[in-house]
């Protein structure tokens, strides 16, 4: 694996979101059957558990999203998401059990109500983790920002005419470049090499999150 496994955060990325929509879907059936079947309203003291269950998952989702957006992490997102997910439905069961509770007779199947819709929620959060990691697996280019970036650092090195291809992608934490930097045709071999080993020093210590340039010397065509 030459590359490391930065893929694998993608996949269990996709995994996560996975889960969610089969947890998403499981909620969903249930609720539908106990809207259908007749049953007693549940019991108040289950509101303050909610109530804890709702601030522990929230400040965990907190914790982790901000961890996972400083390191640029898209599995510790998944997980952020995945303590969400169990907030969104704590709350929907709290509000439709208060619903059921204060309504009486008739309103039981208010928490069933509530936890559809927090199903569907459920869902969408599901869909939002499972873009940007398939797009990771499948090596689609970064943010504009980031290629433009690199772009500018190379041909601010001097020796480089100009750059003909640039594929930047994304594999875990880490971003990898391939470059093609255009030279004077005139100039020896070993000054090309130079030239870009040069270039990948200046985009490696420019951007951290960087972790390899792979670089190839063409010639200027217009050289005579």
């Amino acid at each position: 694996h030459p590359y490391g496994h930065g893929k694998a955060e993608s996949i269990a990325s996709i995994i996560v979101s996975m889960l969610l929509l089969g947890a998403a879907l499981l909620i969903a059936a249930q609720s539908v059957r106990e809207i259908m079947t007749p049953h007693q309203a549940p019991h108040w003291f289950t509101l303050p558990v909610l109530l804890v269950v709702i601030a522990i998952k929230e400040t965990m989702f907190r914790l982790a999203y901000k961890a996972g957006s400083s390191i640029a992490s898209t599995a510790l997102k998944s997980d952020a998401w995945h303590h969400r997910s169990d907030a969104l439905t704590s709350a929907a069961a709290f509000l439709g059990i208060s619903i059921a509770l204060i309504g009486g007779a008739g309103y039981e199947s208010a928490d069933d109500w509530a936890a559809l819709i927090a199903s569907t929620i459920i869902a969408y959060n599901a869909y939002r983790l499972f873009i940007p990691a398939i797009n990771e697996v499948m090596d689609t280019s970064p943010p504009a920002e980031v290629e433009m970036a690199v772009r500018n650092i190379a041909q601010s090195v001097h020796g480089v005419i100009g750059l003909d291809k640039c594929y930047v992608r994304k594999m875990g934490f880490d971003y990898y470049v391939d470059l093609h930097v255009i030279v004077s045709g005139m100039i020896p071999v070993r000054e090309g090499h130079r030239i870009g080993h040069e270039v990948k020093n200046a985009i490696c210590t420019a951007d951290s999150r960087i972790a390899d340039v792979l670089i190839h010397i063409e010639p200027d065509i217009f050289d005579k």
